[in-house]
């Protein structure tokens, strides 16, 4: 691991840049570091808000266009009739305030004008930028198009947030009817805990709905609006979604190749994102102070997700990584105390199945009445054709997303997430103020999308843990299947966010959060919440160091959020020890298991036979316990169950398999796997190399360019280690395509000492030498200093800005 020390670096600023800008009140001063993050000194709140959006616009102007467009439903306009199904799914879902102000307002006592001064920089940067379009980014010449402006409606859209489980809760309910409730349970791992008021330690998954209606292609103008857009090769003018792009390369049946694609993206989003934070109190520190980590795990791209910035002006010092499209800091420290985020599994969403009139299609039977959908009408442009008139549909729950008219069935999806207040991550403006624990769990209140946990450490000595979310009360139903909108199956409320788990300075001196399961076994609000979680190997890893005795420092921290021990092989490997085999190479390759130290290095070769194991052993798995026609609802099998399995084989398969030849079998086939990707030769099996485990990332836009901006765009590959189970999560394929390209590690005694990365860079411009510049230390799990000081800061300055009005 390596990091700069700040000792060594010398200031570089350039000579002082100042640049006219129509919207501000006063002259804001930017100090942009040597890592490309920028220091906003403003004299205002409205200059602050507006300087961050101005630079987020400098910096990322093709990812905010991109954003601007999902989330108003204009991408068929730009790139035709292939993303119509898009747009319909985005102006269906589309939350429309009947207050913009109020619903502002509700994320911050200033939120109106805070969001209004962000989007005026940004449109400020748009309006100057297409005056001279030879200076736009090269993807817009590339779509022959220009950054559009923005509004406040574009801040608050809920596309592109972690939403939550309407998928599973349709799957949940076609495996139902398909393999029956038991099965189901046995299958998956609903975590299950007791109530005050029940004893029953299992979900209900009783179906009350035709199991054989949900085998439909139910969640298309869903899934839609939620896929990250992908560019054709065929015409650098039209853009298509990943499923048609998939069509494209491979020539299959256009239905059945979109719901494979859309499928693959959104198990892979289930499946990774997530994230790790932890924080510990001064008696655990070398310092004597609580100290705080984050690492939140997303999609690897380029640019990233994430953007880093400080915000300086009377009332607000604030510094870390939000969205560049959201106004604020979601995941860093003030002057006060620092905080991070990981998702907490509530549970906002609700499939719901309707009766129709035979004799009118837009009503339903509610409360044994017909009740008439509310309907609008929308006009989407499209590039190449006339514009299209559609017509959506709402029942008293939601949107209605399917209608199936030869049964006289519609469906209808409530999502929590279209209530007020809902906004992604928008609630951070409170945290970024807050001066105490007390202000800020008072601030958490206010954060309803998507569910997380909320840690906080302070230099007074506290440390705490909130969870927050939306979470419907279900009094008679556990929102794990379909169900009936007749009425019968309403929410209660939502749960106060304040009675959601929580605590204050635990005995342990530790707190450790990795989308696990954290619930108190007396929590009286189960219903509530939901029942998948993720596995628990990251967060005992983690429990597992911070509990180690020792005092911990910045790189302790850094070093544990690069861990790479694969706590599944602990359970597995030893089970390998005693076993022999025939064949000569599967017999070399347990003796290397048997010398392993657990962890997935980069140069380690027993990382690759493990890895490998592991696949094979999961998929063997799979197809001994999934039946056929339940596998494309359920892929995989949590590895909780294959663990059990591990240890008590009679427990779990009915089948008379011998688990030692089973296990056996699954080295025999990573050995076969990896000699024929590798080379017959197993001492050159090291797992981190660019046919193995590695990680490249690909410009949304790579086919659509020549050799040599391609060069440019694209980066890697690099070697990586680790997997989807350790501490420093890479995911399960050969190219990391998820895990952390933010991180954060602070110690509270002084915020000077803040360590950090983001990768590739800060800016998404390739003309930029901050497109690319944290990319090679990203890959060697290193960071670099993010200072908070003045002085601190300007040993560091790149370049000195002043915007003035």
């Amino acid at each position: 691991m390596r990091f700069i020390p700040f000792l060594f670096l010398l200031a570089t600023a350039a000579c002082g840049q100042d640049l006219r800008t129509k919207g501000l009140q006063q002259p804001v001063e930017v100090l942009r570091d040597t890592w490309g993050v920028n220091h906003i000194y403003a004299k205002n709140e409205h200059d602050l808000f507006f300087a961050q959006g101005y630079l987020a616009a400098q910096d990322r102007l093709f990812q905010l266009e991109l954003w601007r467009r999902q989330a108003t439903g204009t991408v068929a306009e730009l790139l035709g009739p292939q993303e119509l199904k898009r747009d319909v799914g985005t102006r269906l879902f589309m939350f429309r305030p009947q207050n913009l102000d109020a619903e502002l307002n509700r994320y911050h006592p200033h939120g109106s004008q805070i969001v209004r001064a962000f989007v005026a920089g940004i449109n400020a940067y748009v309006t100057e930028i297409n005056q001279t379009p030879e200076k736009l980014p090269f993807e817009f010449k590339t779509l022959n198009t220009q950054p559009g402006l923005w509004t406040p409606e574009v801040v608050i859209s809920r596309h592109q947030g972690l939403l939550s489980n309407i998928r599973d809760e349709l799957n949940f309910g076609r495996l139902v009817h398909l393999i029956g409730a038991d099965s189901l349970r046995a299958l998956q791992w609903f975590h299950p805990v007791a109530t005050k008021d029940r004893d029953d330690k299992s979900p209900d998954l009783t179906l009350h709905v035709d199991g054989k209606g949900l085998m439909q292609h139910i969640l298309g103008l869903y899934e839609a609006f939620r896929l990250p857009i992908r560019f054709s090769k065929a015409d650098k003018t039209l853009g298509v979604t990943m499923e048609d792009d998939a069509l494209n390369r491979r020539g299959k049946d256009l239905d059945g190749l979109k719901q494979a694609e859309t499928d693959a993206w959104f198990d892979a989003e289930k499946q990774f994102v997530g994230s790790n934070n932890w924080a510990i109190s001064g008696q655990k520190s070398a310092s004597g102070y609580p100290m705080l980590a984050n690492d939140p795990h997303r999609a690897q791209s380029v640019p990233s997700l994430r953007y880093w910035a400080h915000l300086n002006a009377p009332g607000w010092n604030v510094i870390g990584a939000g969205e560049p499209t959201l106004p604020g800091i979601s995941i860093g420290h003030n002057d006060y105390g620092a905080w991070g985020l990981t998702i907490f599994d509530t549970d906002n969403e609700d499939l719901y199945v309707y009766d129709i009139n035979p004799a009118n299609a837009n009503q339903y039977r509610y409360k044994g009445r017909w009740e008439t959908m509310r309907t609008r009408r929308e006009t989407i442009a499209v590039k190449g054709q006339a514009a299209q008139t559609i017509k959506l549909k709402y029942t008293r729950h939601g949107p209605v997303v399917f209608e199936d008219g030869p049964s006289h069935k519609a469906y209808a999806v409530r999502a929590g997430w279209l209530e007020p207040g809902c906004s992604p991550y928008l609630a951070s403006l409170r945290m970024n103020q807050a001066r105490s624990w007390t202000e800020f769990r008072q601030a958490c209140l206010a954060s309803r999308v998507p569910g997380e946990n909320m840690i906080w450490s302070d230099p007074k000595g506290t440390i705490g843990w909130q969870a927050v979310g939306l979470a419907p009360i279900r009094k008679n139903w556990t929102g794990l299947v379909p169900v009936p909108g007749d009425g019968r199956y309403e929410w209660a409320g939502f749960l106060p966010i304040d009675q959601l788990p929580h605590s204050e300075n635990p005995q342990s001196g530790v707190i450790v959060t990795a989308n696990n399961n954290l619930t108190p076994t007396d929590f009286p609000h189960r219903d509530a919440i939901g029942w998948v979680w993720a596995s628990p190997s990251r967060a005992q890893r983690i429990e597992e160091v911070l509990s180690d005795g020792k005092r911990k420092t910045v790189s302790d921290f850094m070093r544990l959020q690069a861990d790479y021990i694969a706590l599944p092989a602990r359970t597995l490997v030893p089970l390998l020890e005693p076993l022999s085999a025939e064949e000569q190479t599967t017999e070399q390759a347990l003796a290397y298991l048997r010398k392993w130290n657990y962890s997935l290095d980069m140069n380690s070769v027993a990382a690759s036979i493990y890895v490998g194991f592991e696949a094979s052993l999961r998929r063997a798995f799979a197809d001994l316990t999934i039946p056929a026609d339940a596998k494309p609802y359920l892929k995989s099998v949590p590895t909780k169950r294959i663990l059990d399995w591990a240890v008590s084989p009679q427990l779990i398969l009915h089948q008379a398999i011998n688990r030692d030849s089973l296990l056996l079998a699954c080295v025999a086939q990573s050995v076969a796997d990896l000699t024929q990707r590798l080379g017959p030769d197993m001492e050159t099996w090291v797992y981190g190399q660019r046919t193995n485990k590695h990680i490249t990332l690909t410009h949304t836009l790579s086919d659509l360019v020549g050799d040599e901006q391609r060069k440019r765009i694209n980066l890697g590959p690099v070697p990586r280690g680790g997997y989807s189970e350790t501490v420093n999560v890479t995911g399960s394929g050969l190219n990391q395509e998820h895990g952390a390209s933010f991180r954060i590690v602070m110690d509270t005694e002084d915020w000077d000492r803040t360590m950090g990365i983001n990768t590739p860079g800060q800016s998404g411009n390739p003309d930029s030498p901050h497109y690319r510049d944290l990319f090679p230390l990203w890959a060697e799990n290193s960071y670099f200093p993010v200072f908070f000081t003045r002085k601190r800061i300007e040993q560091v300055t790149e370049s000195k800005m002043v915007l003035k009005p």
